[in-house]
């Protein structure tokens, strides 16, 4: 009996020795599953934030008039990327298919799928991405935001002078197919992949891809008015707010650590770790080149540059941050801040318009990252995927298969986005018209201003010697009235170099003779008249003036207080005439002193610049 009753124990002993490792084992894999699925999406939440510092970057390195058009834009086109890929773009990049596109779940997620499994226990139709054990639904989102980042480069590039619909519409095409191809062929598992090309976070699937779509759409566009003078002289186009464009490259900077370590997707504490120390590394770097590469070459250390720098490291290091060592990403992010600095100045010489530098930080430093993993890569940071890159004893194959990837990538997206541009063009247009340009998109394209409170004072030209007019006065006077902005911080996001504008107090037309720019927050109109300096001699004291025959008089006035308007950030030859300009009426500017000839041909640079033909443009004295 004793026999029995043991035996009885160890039957009942027997299966929970064998369960409870089992269960043990059950649980602990429910516990990686649910951390993964939660680094991913914090993540995710990171990189969506992202959202909100290329809006302010753009909208601070663009004019005040163009701000709610800008913030319009970053924020629709997060909203029309998360449709446009949950629809048809996840399906075409991650489905299983043929070496160029995905052909099934396209459409809604709708394929079959039983993720969180992984390897060979998956049964899907997205066995590009079973690599990481989370749901199906954390997979999308992390990679939408991805996709919403791309189609947002190619706001930057086009700023300031885009119909807000055409740019709705290109999203679109940019999240539902643009990148959903190039995507698959180096993240779905297609033809890029196969011949070894590695891009761990989107060098080139995200950056050099929205890059080369808003190369196009810059190209297809073409400058903003008054960025370039007849004679090919590059007029600098001063954005609003450095304080809000800081902010916004300070949240893509945090925001970064999302995009790099995300892309784990997966807690892996030492990839994690590693990856993070490698993207700061990158982008602290470059910010210092591009500071001295601006200072060298511009005179001063240009703070536009620097912010560039900072995006650019950024971009350079996201393809090879799991491949490469500290001392790596440091070589890394010197390179991208020089390149980020040349490749600006490189695409105003080209008549390229580019207000943010976008296609400089995101296409060109976006090429240096993926041809960095080629390199630099060291097989022991991600054991059996790079190999060694080129400087660590790898052979050529690496590299050779960076190059490739490049090269099909741009030759695909760039005259698939001029195809794509080129058909907005036709169907509804793409550019707004000059004088909706000319007043702000704020207006023409949302009725709306960012600023309504303090973005523009009115003031009166006043009579030579004629007191100033009280509130009252100032209402009721039959003189014009002109809009006046006050003077905006200067700065050259486009890496030309700016005279400083007239300090207040010397203005001469607008707010006239004998009165000084009004202290700022002080009402416009009640402003005590207080006298002004006389300029310092010349070497031509004598009077003259410059007449502008053979053109409508109502548009050369219309033009001349469109100009007054955007004052400072207008083009330099308007700066060059404001300052001097004792009185502008009918059809002649007065000038107490100055160069005739120098002047006349500035006025028609003028003309030239807002389309207005014909004119017979002389000196008088």
């Amino acid at each position: 009996m004793a026999w029995r009753k043991g035996l009885r124990s160890a039957g009942l002993l027997i299966p929970a020795v064998i369960l409870v490792p089992g269960i043990a084992f059950a649980e602990e894999a429910a516990s990686k599953v649910a951390l993964d699925t939660l680094w991913t999406l914090i993540t995710a939440f990171l990189v969506m934030f992202m959202a909100a510092g290329f809006a302010l970057l753009e909208s601070g390195f663009c004019r005040s008039k163009n701000t709610v058009n800008i913030l319009a834009k970053n924020f629709v086109v997060y909203a029309v990327t998360g449709i446009a890929f949950l629809v048809i773009g996840w399906g075409i990049m991650f489905g299983d298919g043929t070496w160029f596109m995905g052909l099934k779940g396209l459409w809604f997620l709708s394929g079959p799928d039983n993720s969180p499994a992984t390897g060979d226990a998956y049964k899907g139709v997205y066995s590009s991405i079973n690599w990481t054990g989370i749901p199906l639904e954390a997979k999308f989102l992390f990679q939408m935001v991805f996709a919403a980042t791309a189609a947002t480069i190619v706001s930057g590039a086009v700023a300031e002078r885009i119909k807000f619909g055409s740019f709705f519409l290109f999203s679109v095409l940019m999240a539902g197919l643009l990148y959903p191809i190039t995507g698959h062929w180096i993240w779905g598992g297609g033809w890029l992949a196969e011949r070894g090309m590695w891009d761990f976070a989107g060098s080139t699937v995200v950056h050099s891809v929205g890059g080369w779509a808003a190369l196009a759409g810059a190209i297809m566009l073409g400058p903003r008015l008054g960025k370039f003078t007849k004679d090919g002289r590059i007029n600098p186009i001063p954005g609003h707010s450095l304080t809000s464009a800081t902010l916004g490259v300070f949240i893509l900077w945090f925001g970064w650590f999302g995009f790099n370590p995300g892309s784990t997707m997966g807690a892996d504490w030492g990839a994690i770790g590693h990856i993070a120390a490698t993207t700061n590394t990158a982008a602290a770097a470059a910010v210092i080149a591009a500071t001295f590469t601006a200072w060298v070459l511009l005179g001063k250390p240009d703070l536009t540059m620097a912010l560039n720098g900072g995006v650019a490291g950024l971009v350079a290091i996201t393809a090879p941050c799991a491949f490469v060592s500290l001392g790596s990403s440091l070589a890394i992010g010197l390179v991208a801040g020089i390149l980020v600095v040349l490749s600006v100045l490189f695409f105003d010489r080209i008549k390229v318009d580019d207000p943010v530098g976008a296609i400089s930080a995101h296409l060109t430093c976006g090429v240096w990252g993926t041809l960095a993993v080629g390199l630099f890569a060291q097989d022991k940071f991600s054991p059996g995927t790079t190999g060694n890159g080129l400087f660590f004893g790898g052979g050529p194959e690496l590299f050779q298969a960076q190059l490739i990837g490049v090269l099909a990538v741009g030759i695909f997206i760039f005259p698939a986005s001029m195809v794509g541009w080129g058909l907005l063009k036709g169907l509804m247009g793409i550019r707004v018209g000059p004088e909706e340009e000319m007043e702000g998109l704020d207006i023409s394209e949302h009725g709306l201003l960012a600023y309504p409170d303090f973005q523009i004072a009115t003031a009166v030209r006043l009579h030579r010697g004629a007191p100033a007019p009280t509130p009252a006065v100032a209402a009721a006077a039959p003189e014009p009235v002109e809009a006046v902005r006050r003077p905006a911080a200067a700065f050259v996001p486009a890496g030309g170099v700016m005279r400083t504008p007239p300090r207040p107090g010397t203005f001469r037309t607008p707010p006239g003779p004998g009165r000084a720019e009004p202290a700022r927050g002080a009402p416009v109109a009640a402003a005590a008249p207080t006298t002004v300096a006389a300029a310092a001699p010349t070497t031509r004291e004598q009077p003259f003036r410059i007449v502008v025959r053979g053109v409508d008089k109502r548009a050369l006035r219309e033009m001349w207080q469109r100009l007054c308007h955007e004052y400072p950030n207008t083009p330099q030859d308007f700066n060059e005439i404001y300052e001097h300009t004792p009185r502008f009426s009918d059809d002649a500017f007065s000038f107490k002193r100055g160069n005739p000839d120098q002047f006349r041909e500035t006025v028609e640079n003028l003309l030239y610049m807002h389309g207005i033909e014909g004119a017979v443009v002389t000196a008088e004295r």
